[in-house]
């Protein structure tokens, strides 16, 4: 098992963007040093109620820091991006981790977003499929050519490549049902979200394993999932200390549709213990340890990466759950 820690880069408005950067850096120095095997962060525009820093720019800056750790893009949203930037701005990445680089991708699913960069809602899967393709050709071929619908690249012979060869990892986030057999179509590792319960997951990875199966693909090495965490002396306090947090970070999900992007009538807008029940991992280090056996046994992952933050909640709470997983938790994974 490994264990992957989620930066957040969402902040209160009126916080200081540039503290709060500082403080991501701490965090990556003491996930470096309690035994993290991966650094990640995600992407959103015009991210209201919250202000938002860039995904590469901040991994860039976080990478100084993470030793030996991998270095995540979880997720990048494709389609709003041309793939020849984004293609080059990868091989950036992996040069600058030297060779540590996940590149996570995902369609979106905010209108605002995709109005605002110019591209059809309509469009993103296309965009998706056909921006993979230009990336591969320019990252391990001599020379390219690419016509498409959506995008064109005249004939070019590309030099500006990855460190890892023939690209590195990509891992697809998806919620819905459609876009998870997708990811099992193309032959992609599944992100896990982390907004799933533990019984749909279950459900969903089921029907991840029969799409590879169906078309001929070979189970991944590596199955990611994310999971929302706060570790604390007992669950009583680790409840209520995440309440605030969670709770104001789930109404903005539900403001901006994340739920109704999973199957069935998943709803955000319930009770914090509803919400949290076989969603949320909450509690102390001992019940932190059964649980991810749990995801072991029960659904097969090899990677967790926790979100231990949210919007508001203080540096001194994130620095101290670092601390109980590398004395108390990853240990158990690790040692003998």
């Amino acid at each position: 098992m490994k264990f992957g820690l989620f930066i957040n880069n969402q902040y209160l408005p009126g916080e200081s963007m540039a503290g709060k950067i500082q403080n991501s850096v701490e965090q990556v120095r003491a996930a470096r040093d309690a035994g993290f095997d991966l650094i990640c962060t995600g992407q959103h525009y015009l991210a209201h109620p919250y202000q938002m820093s860039v995904t590469i720019p901040l991994l860039a800056r976080l990478a100084a820091e993470a030793g030996e750790m991998q270095v995540a893009a979880t997720v990048i949203l494709v389609p709003l991006h041309n793939p020849v930037d984004m293609a080059e701005t990868v091989a950036t990445m992996d040069a600058i981790c030297e060779g540590r680089f996940v590149f996570g991708i995902g369609l979106g699913y905010r209108d605002e977003e995709y109005i605002s960069f110019g591209t059809m809602r309509q469009e993103r899967v296309g965009r998706l499929r056909e921006a993979l393709e230009v990336m591969k050709l320019l990252w391990s071929e001599e020379e390219v050519e690419f016509q498409g619908r959506h995008y064109q690249v005249p004939h070019v012979k590309p030099s500006t490549r990855p460190v890892q060869q023939p690209h590195p990892p990509i891992w697809v986030a998806a919620n819905g049902d459609r876009a998870i057999r997708r990811a099992a179509r193309w032959g992609y590792p599944w992100l896990i979200n982390p907004h799933a319960t533990v019984p749909m997951v279950a459900e969903q990875f089921a029907c991840y394993q029969q799409e590879l199966n169906r078309h001929g693909q070979s189970a991944p090495q590596v199955l990611p999932m994310m999971r929302e965490l706060y570790v604390a002396q007992d669950s009583e306090r680790a409840f209520s200390e995440s309440q605030p947090y969670l709770e104001g970070k789930y109404a903005a999900y539900a403001s901006w549709g994340q739920d109704k992007e999973l199957p069935g009538e998943e709803s955000f807008t319930v009770p914090y213990e509803d919400l949290a029940r076989d969603r949320f991992l909450l509690g102390s280090a001992e019940d932190v340890v059964q649980e991810i056996r749990r995801y072991e046994e029960q659904l097969g992952v090899n990677q967790l990466i926790f979100r231990m933050q949210w919007p508001g909640m203080e540096q001194e709470k994130v620095m101290r759950e670092i601390e109980i997983m590398g004395q108390d938790v990853i240990p158990q994974f690790k040692d003998g």
